[in-house]
């Protein structure tokens, strides 16, 4: 048979060659390192042998498809451990997650997993490891599955197994665990030698409330101990920087049960904040054209029914709201209220392209256990914005639309990457001629190549109404956030029939391109609190100086200082308080206030202040006019200062 390599390479084998073989007919180090294998798409064990030609990829832990079978394999090396640890126990299922693993089980009545066992279940695992007891794959009937788990008395791989009627069945066994299971996993379990039991939670069986409460085991795993070490360093880290708690601290926002869970409330810290944020894309979008937009909270449920989001997204949808004889809905997204702006009155091709923009309030359900301080809530507000234009007008619109999203993530150090979605071939998921499918993917691609962007090809990650570019970013940790997004819509001006006169004097429709570079202004705020660990920058920090006097005798001064910043623009605060100058910057410190401007007799008859620059220190003193023209030049967005080697 004929083996194609990712590279072009054909090379011959025998038929029936495994995947470990023919890693092994690259390098021994490949081998060694070799996790899994893709042939033809099909992602397989490296003992499965191969029939046909096939084009294939060796994966190793460093391919994202690597990892989850790595992270699989572990979640199988956890349930071990826990079935040793914890007679009687049942298993449920044990997936891998996007930074490591978890297995949910139900303990016996009288056992309960808590912080202290994590170090016993480590040792466990450690231990079935040293024995590299091979995954060995096994198909069943389905009835001898069924049977098998009847005599154990596990309830939850049968309903498992109920979705699974008439399917083939596989099990996979290493040393002396055995679980239902599709693989795909590692060779061994001596390639699992780095193993961390991370926490531990409830969960609900299936995420339904009223279901069993199951504990839920998380890990991670790595095939170096290095990789393992940095990863826990990485995950202290983001515990620092847990916008929860920076949220709390710099008094940015506040979640309470009389609003509800899920409805964060902007404090003044957070207000201005987020205020900062809006005008900087403000200012952008009224430079680019774009005209800004107010719509209601709520909708008529026909808005929805014609838009074709109500039905078929109403699980993430409040209930409709009764209003005398008509339905209306707390508006799940702002673009059927856009179309309606546009739909106001009769458009030439002369007034295209029209650029609606708004930051408007949405509201989806979600369920309480998937609720994370601002990154994830029920009610929060889209930087929205919808482009009615000609189909000659798509291409300059997109790269205009895609050079101001990659300007505003690269103002705030985020370097962006992209993924092109498209369709996949299941037509049940989306609406719309294949024709303008195939139109729109293709310039979606020749914009993405004319503009050299970085991207991949995601196929069925599209929207329902059309392709997209998603645009995903690192923050100082590297953790990887989809954030910002730009689709091409050729389904919606048909819907809502909206049109356009041509210079043919006919009627045309438009296309519709969707964009939100920030996506959820909640959810950003919280990547940006944990990108700067609460550290903002001098423009976009709440409160950006403290002016902070030794003694009374230098109040006037102070209050001068002060004023004079806030007639600069300078969000400044002043702190008189009869308190010792030390615990005034410690307290301007815990804030993250940029700079502390303090002030005592020598600084008050030189007309300057002592500077002190959060996370750096006193940088000596400066007079007063100088500080106003430095914290001018900080002032603009994205600026940051050029300091000497000496003072960094």
């Amino acid at each position: 048979m004929k083996i194609t390599f990712p590279n072009g390479d054909v090379k011959e084998f025998p038929a029936e060659t495994t995947g470990m073989q023919i890693a092994e007919s690259i390098s021994p180090g490949l081998a060694r390192n070799a996790v899994g294998i893709v042939a033809d798409g099909t992602t397989l064990d490296l003992t499965t042998p191969i029939t046909t030609d096939a084009t294939v990829r060796i994966l190793t832990f460093s391919d994202d498809e690597g990892k989850q079978i790595f992270w699989h394999s572990s979640a199988h090396l956890l349930a071990e451990a826990l079935q040793e640890l914890y007679p009687g126990i049942k298993f449920t299922i044990g997936p891998p997650i996007e930074n490591g693993f978890y297995y949910d089980v139900l303990l016996p009545d009288d056992r309960k997993i808590s912080p202290e066992d994590f170090e016993t279940i480590e040792n466990k695992m450690k231990e079935l490891s040293k024995k590299n007891s091979a995954f060995q794959r096994i198909d069943v009937s389905w009835e001898d599955a069924v049977d098998m788990y009847k005599k154990e008395g596990n309830e939850f791989k049968l309903e498992l197994l109920d979705t699974f009627k008439g399917q083939d069945i596989t099990l996979y066994r290493q040393g002396d665990f055995l679980d239902l299971c599709r693989g795909t996993h590692v060779p061994t379990t001596g390639m699992l030698k780095f193993a961390k039991v991370l926490s531990v939670a409830g969960a609900y069986w299936r995420g339904d409330s009223d279901r069993e409460m199951l504990t839920r085991v998380y890990g991670v795993s790595y095939p170096k101990k290095q990789m393992l070490e940095e990863d826990l360093h990485l995950r202290e880290e983001a515990e620092k920087r847990d916008h929860r708690k920076l949220g709390k601290q710099l008094e940015l926002y506040t979640i309470t049960q009389k609003v509800g869970s899920g409805l964060p409330i902007w404090l003044p810290n957070g207000t201005m904040l987020r205020r900062t944020l809006e005008q900087f894309l403000r200012e952008m979008q009224i430079t680019a054209g774009y005209q800004e937009v107010i719509t209601p909270h709520i909708g008529h449920l026909d808005l929805y029914r014609t838009s074709g989001h109500y039905p078929y997204y109403s699980e993430s949808q409040y209930s409709p709201i009764q209003v005398d004889d008509e339905e209306y809905l707390l508006k799940p997204m702002n673009c059927p209220h856009h179309h309606q702006i546009y739909a106001s009155k009769p458009r030439s091709y002369r007034d295209l392209p029209v650029r609606l923009a708004e930051f408007g309030s949405v509201y989806r359900y979600e369920q309480s256990g998937e609720l994370n301080g601002i990154s994830r809530t029920r009610g929060f507000t889209q930087d929205d914005s919808h482009i009615y234009c000609t189909p000659e007008q798509i291409k300059d619109e997109l790269k205009s639309v895609v050079n101001l999203t990659q300007i505003v993530f690269r103002t705030f150090g985020l370097e962006p990457f992209t993924r092109l979605s498209f369709r996949d071939d299941d037509e049940t998921k989306y609406a719309g001629d294949p024709a303008d499918w195939e139109r729109g993917q293709r310039i979606l691609k020749e914009v993405a190549d004319e503009m050299e962007l970085d991207y991949v090809i995601g196929e069925g990650e599209a929207a329902f109404y059309g392709p997209k570019i998603d645009f995903i970013v690192r923050d100082a940790l590297g953790r990887k956030w989809q954030l910002g997004t730009v689709q091409i819509d050729y389904v919606m001006p048909e819907r809502f029939e909206l049109e356009y006169v041509g210079s043919d004097n006919a009627k045309h429709r438009p296309v519709i391109i969707h964009r939100a570079p920030f996506g959820s202004m909640e959810r950003f705020i919280s990547i940006l609190i944990e990108h700067y660990a609460g550290n903002f920058p001098f423009w976009l920090a709440p409160v950006q100086a403290t002016v902070l006097p030794i003694t009374d005798d230098q109040a006037d001064f102070a209050q001068a200082v002060h004023a004079e910043l806030e007639k600069r623009g300078v969000r400044a605060t002043i702190d008189t308080r009869s308190e010792k100058i030390g615990r005034k910057i410690a307290e301007a410190e815990q804030a993250k206030i940029p700079f502390s401007l303090i002030i005592g007799a020598r600084e008050k008859e030189a007309n300057s202040v002592a500077l002190r620059e959060h996370t750096v220190g006193d940088r000596g003193k400066m007079p007063v006019g100088e500080l106003y023209e430095l914290l001018e030049q900080l002032s603009a967005p994205g600026a940051t200062e050029h300091k000497s080697e000496e003072s960094a």
